[in-house]
């Protein structure tokens, strides 16, 4: 039996839509109360305040009864906040470019500084002549090797 495989973005939107629905439900009866309200206030300035208040009950009375009584949301407890770790970050290292002189079972027989390309050709073409089987010139990334201040320092007079 093959696996089921949910759509999630069609979830999510249907989610997002039924949010945006519920909000604007919440706003609606907010606003339909407001109104009631204004309107209540406008008739019982107008004159008749005993009809306003009968009426003010019986709208108080259909609107209990439509709007059920709204659900206070738990207060959810957080989770104690986990120490982020630290990443260390690796250590860059500078590299270069050097030109390797290979055999052909891929041994490097040379290297050369990058500038010495020619040299290069030459070896892997004298070699490739005197011995017989193919050599040839390829780059090579080297790492830097770069000098501690300890080995670099001038002796004190």
């Amino acid at each position: 039996m093959g696996r089921r495989i949910l759509n999630r973005k069609d979830l999510r939107a249907d989610y997002e839509a039924a949010e945006r629905r519920k909000g604007e439900d919440e706003t609606d009866e907010a606003e339909d109360e407001a109104e009631d309200e204004a309107e209540d206030e406008d008739e019982a300035e107008e004159g008749d305040e005993e009809e306003a208040d009968e009426e003010a009950v019986a709208d108080e009375e259909e609107a209990e009864e439509e709007a059920p009584p709204k659900k206070k949301p738990k207060a959810k407890a957080k989770a104690p906040a986990k120490p982020r770790t630290r990443t260390r970050t690796p250590k860059i290292v500078r590299m270069k470019v050097v030109w390797g002189v290979f055999s052909n079972s891929n041994q490097r027989v040379a290297t050369f500084d990058y500038p010495k390309r020619k040299e290069a050709d030459d070896l892997a073409a004298k070699l490739t002549n005197d011995k017989k089987s193919t050599h040839f010139v390829q780059p090579i990334k080297e790492p830097i090797e770069e000098k501690k201040d300890e080995e670099v320092s001038t002796p004190r007079k």
